[in-house]
């Protein structure tokens, strides 16, 4: 027979997925704000080219 009462491990699961999605988000973040950061420079250095010539 199941047992009665709360669902067992499903505090913890939850936990878990939470965190992981914060990690997960994480890493997206610093992805794209790397991505921005390698955009600019490029933008900045085309620039100086077109200055110089």
């Amino acid at each position: 027979m199941p047992k009665k009462g709360k669902a067992k491990n499903t505090l913890n699961k939850s936990k878990h997925t939470k965190l992981m999605n914060q990690k997960i988000n994480k890493v997206k973040l610093e992805k794209q704000l790397n991505k921005e950061r390698l955009k600019a420079i490029i933008k900045k250095v085309n620039e100086s080219k077109i200055e110089k010539q």
